[in-house]
């Protein structure tokens, strides 16, 4: 049976702007039914990276905390610590950066809760008995929250070629043990033609597995697949490999988002903003240009069907000129021509175990 996603495009006027459409979408998905009174209700979203600009503005956040007071819940903001070296790996330096990323609670109108508590170490281990674990690290505040909304933005990505909702809930719902689980078959590769010898890569990553001596040099042993080094190097010099399948990633951030969501059927709803759609995650301290003109933002129940949505109208899209899709005009999948990597293994293993369906129906507003 197809799911339901509705859409709302760019197109605004007087009297309806992007921000009302947020709640239009609200309305017609009939979201309010997964709030509870007095439940308190995780609203998932990421903070942005220090410098970073690509995030889902703070005003949004704002209408939806708005739209569960409405329904008498109690909203908070939340998302988990990272695992590699950034301004998001501590509470502390986390909500600095929420609140210079707009965050603050004089702007969104709820509280910040960094899920996994002040280093990362407050966590639940949930059943998923998947594939590859039979239980996942989620977030503790993500774990006994009673309901969820979760903000996703749509954008392509290094390692799984794009990350929307499923991401946000698999590898956002992690904790950094969690996440350390998921990036276990990754093993970057310094392709010495291109290294410069900066240093860089040496200075980001968390585990101290680079050294440089004129080239850069990475010690599989200590290296914990963070992936950190493949986007921080200046000249793409550190290419992101796997020790057996790229695909085991994906099927492992999939069983992480199952256990994000266990136990809490009809509790949680979701919106994908298929807005500024860079090539690269979040996580970076930077942003490169959009490589798609803005498509919308999309809400649905079923977090499958809305990945394949915004997937599906992403690459509908024309490439923007003087962008990373320069010299890939016309390719089937964008997000693919850009990171190497076939990402729709994601949209299957999710299907496959039940988290939701890659049928839907488009529901423009």
């Amino acid at each position: 049976m197809a799911a339901e996603v509705f859409w709302a495009d760019m197109r605004t006027e007087k009297g309806k702007n992007l921000v009302d459409k947020v709640a239009a979408l609200w309305r017609k998905a009939g979201f309010q039914r997964a709030i509870a009174p007095e439940d308190l209700v995780a609203i998932k979203i990421h903070f942005g990276e220090r410098g970073n600009l690509a995030y889902i503005n703070a005003v949004f956040a704002r209408r939806v905390v708005e739209l569960v007071k409405a329904s008498r819940g109690k909203p908070f903001l939340t998302d988990s610590n990272t695992l590699y070296v950034g301004s998001r790996s501590n509470a502390v330096d986390h909500l600095q950066t929420a609140i210079e990323n707009g965050f603050a609670y004089a702007v969104a109108g709820a509280p910040l809760i960094i899920a996994d508590g002040l280093k990362g170490k407050d966590y639940y281990e949930v059943p998923v008995n998947g594939r590859h674990f039979q239980q996942v690290k989620i977030s503790s505040a993500i774990y006994h929250a009673d309901s969820m909304v979760v903000m996703s933005h749509f954008k392509g990505h290094e390692l799984t070629s794009f990350g929307g909702t499923i991401k946000n809930l698999g590898m956002g719902c992690g904790s950094p043990g969690g996440k350390q689980m998921m990036h276990s078959d990754v093993l970057p590769k310094v392709q010495e033609e291109k290294c410069i010898g900066c240093g860089r890569c040496r200075r980001w990553c968390p585990a101290g597995a680079i050294t440089v001596n004129e080239k850069a040099s990475i010690n599989a042993g200590l290296c914990i697949g963070c992936g950190e080094c493949t986007v921080t190097c200046p000249e793409r010099a550190i290419k992101a490999s796997f020790k057996s399948d790229p695909v085991v990633l994906q099927e492992k951030i999939v069983e992480f988002a199952r256990g994000a969501i266990k136990d809490k059927e009809n509790k949680c709803v979701f919106f994908n903003f298929v807005m500024h759609v860079a090539p690269e995650c979040d996580c970076n301290s930077w942003n490169d240009a959009a490589i798609i003109p803005d498509v919308g933002i999309l809400a649905s129940w079923d977090p499958v069907a809305l990945d394949q949505a915004s997937f599906d109208l992403a690459n509908a899209q024309p490439a923007l000129p003087g962008t990373r899709l320069d010299g890939h005009e016309g390719v089937k999948d964008k997000f693919l021509a850009i990171s190497g990597y076939d990402g729709t293994p994601l949209l299957k293993y999710a299907e496959e175990i039940g988290l939701g369906t890659r049928n839907y129906n488009l529901i423009k507003l």
